[in-house]
């Protein structure tokens, strides 16, 4: 039997399909819904988001401003309650520690960066740096300055452990945040927009040291605005009106706008299909389009005629749709369906998220646009 992935386990209930964790992930938001009140009424900054996050995984959540990044990671760090929903980190439910609880477990187990740095304007960077092991009482009082001017050594700034934060730049002062957020040596770091003040060289400087604590087994979770850092973590997860985009539409249809991304996040539904089963040709019935988000589809023809692509012209043969892979009617258009079939290969499990064709095709028919990059990225239109 295939090994579930993070996409398994998804229900068939009728509900944004967001992303749903296997296993134990080490932070779990679930159903997480924030409401402010303001003087113009309520506003909803997070609505129902359900996302996790992986021991050692370097993740980035991205999104317009005021998209709900920031009040997600506060969901996190414990520093804002969600109204509803579920905030757990391994067995511990943050959102309903008190303040004082709540300090104490943030201290020992979280590494915060913030934008504005945050540094105590009257105590030097060593000071600094020691501040969260006096406050956590963590190690011995006579080991607090060994690791804390460690950690400025690690970030390069051990010759001015003596100075003040408004003695030094901007981005040494960013360095020295991050050497504070480890002197608990916390498994999470969560960081948000660590690099919004920085020029792109101190930015570079920074994220090097994130990866670096990646590779010794950190988790980190990063909000930022900056695409080109967001494509270098291991996942991105996109926001967008406080809803979360479906990662695998995010990540196939990067052209579509955020609007478009979060109505066929909307729409998709998940179907689940076992070794040997045939999927439904898009276009030949109900199902109009669909994804793969786990596993593999073979698509191969059934009689001696190869099947012609619609787009190129180029004859195929069979080959296999990937977790990614959309496949459309638009993408069959000229082939016959007689002549082809979709198969899980024995032994597989296959996860796909369906959309049905009429829904499909009145979405399609109000923007050529969309209907042209939903056919340039089907999968039979790609080389073998």
């Amino acid at each position: 039997m295939a090994t579930p992935s993070r996409y398994s386990g998804i229900s068939a209930a009728p509900q944004p399909f967001n992303q749903v964790c296997p296993g134990e992930p080490l932070i779990r938001l679930e159903n997480i819904v924030k409401t402010f009140k303001t003087p113009a009424g309520e506003f909803q900054a997070l609505k129902g988001v359900t996302a996790c996050f992986y021991r050692g995984e370097f993740v980035s959540v991205v999104g317009k401003s005021g998209s709900g990044k920031s009040t997600l990671a506060n969901m996190i760090t414990g520093i804002d309650h969600p109204t509803s929903g579920i905030v757990r980190v391994e067995d511990t439910l943050i959102h309903t520690l008190d303040e004082s609880s709540m300090s104490i477990w943030r201290g020992r187990n979280l590494g915060i960066v913030f934008q504005f740095f945050q540094l105590l304007p009257m105590l030097s960077l060593l000071e600094n740096v020691v501040l969260p092991m006096d406050f956590c009482n963590m190690y011995h009082p006579d080991q607090r300055e060994e690791r804390a001017m460690g950690l400025l050594q690690m970030v390069g700034l051990e010759e001015f452990s003596d100075k003040l934060p408004t003695e030094i730049s901007g981005g040494q002062q960013q360095s020295t945040a991050v050497a504070r957020a480890l002197a608990n040596d916390p498994p999470i770091i969560i960081a948000d927009e660590p690099t919004g003040n920085l020029d792109s060289r101190t930015a570079e400087s920074v994220f090097g040291i994130f990866t670096t604590l990646v590779q010794q087994g950190k988790t980190i979770i990063m909000v930022t605005h900056d695409a080109s850092l967001a494509r270098r973590t291991g996942r991105t997860l996109l926001l967008s009106d406080g809803e979360l985009i479906n990662e695998r539409v995010a990540h196939t249809f990067p052209d579509l706008s955020l609007k478009d991304m979060l109505w066929l996040t909307h729409q998709l539904k998940p179907q689940q299909f076992t070794g040997g089963q045939l999927l439904p040709i898009p276009g030949e019935g109900h199902t109009g389009a669909f994804l793969v988000s786990d596993g593999e589809v073979l698509l191969r023809p059934v009689q001696k005629q190869p099947i012609s692509s619609a787009s190129s012209g180029q004859v195929l043969d069979q080959r296999r749709l990937l977790p990614g892979d959309w496949l459309s009617y638009l993408n069959l258009a000229d082939s016959r369906a007689a002549d082809m079939e979709l198969r899980v290969p024995d032994g597989s499990l296959l996860e796909v998220l369906s959309i049905e064709l009429p829904l499909l095709q009145h979405w399609l028919s109000e923007s050529e646009t969309r209907r042209q990059t939903l056919q340039a990225k089907g999968a039979i239109n790609a080389a073998p």
